[in-house]
């Protein structure tokens, strides 16, 4: 039998879409704007950045940025062709490839870092008061922990 939402889960839940989905649209057009990429992208460059030695397996890159991995290897593809990422082979598992992040990779996160975090700041964080941020960590880490398992 189906738990439907009561008045107040489905006014929550529609909030929360409507929030969630102009929150990263917003910020996914000003990186396009103002770094030239998509938030994914980003997302990808941040990861191998503070991986060590700026470089994970694909496998890894794909679960770490919350990808496919067919859609992450067309990602890391044109990163390529843009020299921010290079691959390798892996060189204990033959079947493996290692994404890189290369420095001009790293030198185009860091010019696009200031402005990203600007743009979070001011479209999420401006808006909530202290305990909101803190209400804001305390409801994703539980959904996060409850979606994943861990």
């Amino acid at each position: 039998m189906t738990r439907w939402l009561d008045p107040d889960e489905q006014r929550t839940w529609r909030a929360y879409l409507a929030a969630s989905r102009v929150l990263m649209d917003t910020l996914d057009r000003e990186l396009q704007r103002d770094a030239g990429m998509p938030h994914a992208y980003y997302e990808i460059l941040v990861q191998l950045s503070e991986a060590p030695d700026r470089q994970l397996r694909m496998s890894q890159l794909a679960q770490a940025a919350g990808s496919s991995r067919s859609r992450l290897s067309h990602a890391v593809a044109r990163l390529e062709a843009a020299g921010w990422v290079r691959r390798e082979d892996c060189p204990t598992d033959r079947r493996g490839q290692i994404a890189l992040l290369t420095d001009e990779g790293f030198a185009t996160l860091a010019a696009a870092a200031p402005g990203h975090v600007d743009g979070v700041r001011r479209h999420l964080f401006d808006a909530l008061s202290p305990a909101q941020v803190d209400q804001l960590r305390r409801i994703s880490e539980t959904l996060a922990e409850h979606l994943t398992g861990s």
